[in-house]
């Protein structure tokens, strides 16, 4: 006699949850490395949690924050392929892909070099990270600064999204070129 389907379908939803499970988040230096787009802790070692208006606030010190966006964009062939427009904040630069919880060093010195050359290596200079809300790029990418030592480091937890949602200007976005 044939065992009942419903008994194997149950069977297979487990092993999904158990193999789902023993998937790892965290890489070992503690980045997230999987499932980026999902609810964000409300709290970051090493940085300052801002809303959209203590960003505003933020915009109107002296030095300025430098704004940076951290959302993915595909990259093939040694080039970005732009296969949706991708808008941000005004001012902002794109630092595409250092968000990724794993870097490889070409990527990690795209990262170095970007925030040396618009912080002029001052490692006290505002920096402003960003993606969309629910999105653990911007949250792995504030950890990295501040891992490289940056000391004004601010996460603006629920980005563009927030930013979009009232209703702030945005601009066409390119990603910061990849030397």
């Amino acid at each position: 006699m044939l065992p009942s389907r419903l008994p194997l379908l149950a069977l297979l939803c487990l092993l999904c949850v158990n193999a789902q499970a023993d998937t790892p988040l965290f890489s070992t230096e503690g980045y997230r490395i999987g499932l980026y787009r999902s609810p964000t802790p409300d709290h970051l070692p090493g940085a300052t949690i801002v809303d959209t208006a203590a960003l505003q606030t933020l915009l109107n010190q002296t030095p300025p924050p430098v704004l940076i966006d951290v959302y993915r964009r595909q990259w093939l062939q040694g080039r970005f392929i732009e296969d949706q427009p991708h808008a941000n904040l005004p001012g902002s630069h794109w630092l595409a892909n250092t968000g990724d919880g794993n870097l490889t060093p070409e990527w990690q010195g795209y990262f170095v070099r970007h925030l040396y050359r618009f912080t002029g290596g001052n490692l006290a200079h505002p920096l402003v990270f960003y993606c969309r809300s629910d999105c653990w790029l911007s949250w792995n990418a504030v950890k990295r600064a501040a891992n490289l030592g940056y000391t004004s480091v601010y996460w603006y937890r629920d980005g563009l999204d927030a930013w979009e949602a009232a209703k702030l200007p945005v601009t066409a976005a390119t990603p910061e070129p990849f030397q």
